[in-house]
């Protein structure tokens, strides 16, 4: 039996898929077995695991569609270890991740925990845009979790695992299809279990591949926090309302600014960008890629205030049924 379980839901993306194995491959330390749950695709990733069944302990499960939790509930009933290890199939890893993982085990045994996300050079500039937007300090995005505030700290699926018993005292992910990790996340604490950020255990994370998909994302995050709240109450933060007050701002702050010709209502903002521009072009060493930051986060913001508004409006106001939106394009 493998100490750890690697299952990872995928929806056509064998290309990306094929690129997590490899770096599975590449591992230093091998003890774990691989679960691929082939979520209703059309294009289907079954020649890509089969190409893998020399080089690592894998299989292979093809279901209709349900969505990443239940995929991934799948992937949990077939394991064969005491600790599943959820990655999204857009992520790969660093060659030491199991050997760092293996180090914090060996320490403290986790019940549940997860890691940051990173780019990676061979992203294009968007995807390092999009990156920067989803995990700098500047902005809401990424893990907000710190080694002060660890019991604040929700694993997020792209890079989690958690304990068999976790599973069996949670029943593992929701039907939700967007924030089922964090739901999962709430739900492991009320079952009184603790949570980890493991810093050394990072994936590179592809995300999104254009600024359009990247925006219904966001959107189906926003209105995610709202459908998250009524399911846990105390889960609402006023750090998840920013996104709507940027976007009320901005919206109002430019109209007021071109009827009225009163720009100085826009300084702030103009400050901010150019927070934004420096910082984004020095980690990312380009300036373009900076400036490509600054609109990423835009539409980060942007699109995840505009969701939280219309999860306002829909489940609190009109008082509606759990809902997302783009259901077509929910993994494109």
């Amino acid at each position: 039996m493998s100490k750890y379980s690697v299952i990872i839901p995928v929806y056509n993306r064998p290309e990306e898929l094929e690129d997590m194995l490899q770096s599975l491959e590449k591992q230093t330390m091998k003890d774990f077995e691989v679960i691929v749950v082939e979520d209703g695709s059309t294009r289907k990733s079954d020649e890509v695991v089969a190409s893998f069944e020399d080089k690592l302990d894998i299989k292979y499960y093809s279901q209709s569609n349900t969505g990443p939790g239940p995929a991934r509930n799948a992937g949990c009933n077939q394991a064969t270890s005491d600790y599943f290890i959820f990655f999204d199939s857009d992520c790969f890893l660093p060659e030491k991740y199991f050997q760092k993982l293996d180090e914090y085990m060996d320490l403290i045994s986790f019940p549940a925990f997860g890691g940051p996300d990173k780019d990676d050079a061979s992203f294009t500039k968007i995807q390092q845009a999009i990156n920067y937007s989803m995990t700098s300090f500047f902005t809401t995005g990424g893990i907000r979790g710190s080694k002060k505030s660890l019991e604040k700290f929700n694993p997020r699926s792209f890079n989690m695992g958690i304990s068999r018993d976790v599973y069996e005292a949670t029943g593992g992910f929701s039907t939700m299809r967007f924030g089922e990790d964090i739901d999962l996340s709430l739900r492991i604490k009320k079952e009184g279990f603790g949570t980890a950020l493991l810093s050394d255990c990072y994936v590179y994370h592809k995300r999104r591949v254009s600024f359009l998909k990247f925006f219904k994302q966001v959107f189906n995050s926003g209105i995610a926090r709202i459908n998250l709240y009524k399911r846990h109450p105390m889960s609402l933060r006023p750090i998840h309302f920013f996104p709507t007050v940027f976007t009320l701002y901005l919206i109002f702050g430019t109209a007021h600014a071109l009827y009225h010709h009163q720009w100085w209502v826009m300084y702030p903002m103009l400050l901010y960008f150019l927070i934004l521009w420096f910082d984004a072009s020095i980690k990312t060493s380009s300036i373009i890629t900076g400036l490509l930051s600054v609109f990423a986060t835009i539409l980060q913001l942007a699109g995840y205030g505009l969701g939280f508004m219309k999860g306002i409006w829909r489940r609190i106001i009109l008082g509606r049924g759990e809902f997302y939106d783009f259901k077509k394009n929910f993994y494109s």
